[in-house]
């Protein structure tokens, strides 16, 4: 299964569409949040992706308006895996993921994927994946544009951040 893994677009639409026709044949697109008003345009521009796009609401799209926006996701994958997503801000992970990791756990969760730190991560630990793709059009810190092509299948978890 592949899975593309967005973030914080902050209205960077063109990043957004590139990484969506570049990967048209991904199983399912889940965008973290901060990115409501591209996400509208998206949705608008490739209604083909309402059956396997997930929006979530981040801390900058109050009143959001996507169709499929949501708080949280819990999504269940072949193989045995769960995904739990979040934008971030409400487990405050610009401190620690602790809070986001005990509710995937919580959820019987074994991926956890977050934005709003725009600071991708790809860490294992105690049979948890713990992932954030960056930001796709806002980076800090020197790290570059970015996104995560997660692949999931019968030999386990490969997630790979990628640069724009």
């Amino acid at each position: 299964m592949k899975i593309i893994v967005m973030s914080d677009s902050h209205l960077d639409l063109q990043a957004l569409q590139r990484v969506i026709v570049m990967h048209a044949d991904a199983d399912l697109f889940i965008h973290l949040g901060d990115g409501e008003r591209e996400m509208n345009q998206i949705l608008q521009n490739h209604p083909w992706l309402d059956e396997k796009l997930y929006y979530l609401k981040g801390n900058c799209d109050a009143g959001t308006r996507v169709p499929q926006c949501q708080e949280q996701l819990i999504y269940t994958l072949p193989y045995g895996h769960r995904i739990f997503a979040a934008h971030g801000d409400a487990f405050q992970v610009k401190f620690s993921t602790a809070r986001m990791i005990q509710e995937a756990k919580h959820n019987n969760c074994d991926i956890v994927l977050y934005g709003h730190t725009h600071i991708p991560e790809d860490r294992y630990e105690d049979g948890m994946y713990i992932l954030n793709p960056g930001s796709i059009g806002c980076p800090i810190d020197g790290y570059p544009a970015s996104y995560m092509l997660l692949s999931v299948s019968e030999k386990g978890v490969l997630p790979n951040i990628v640069s724009l």
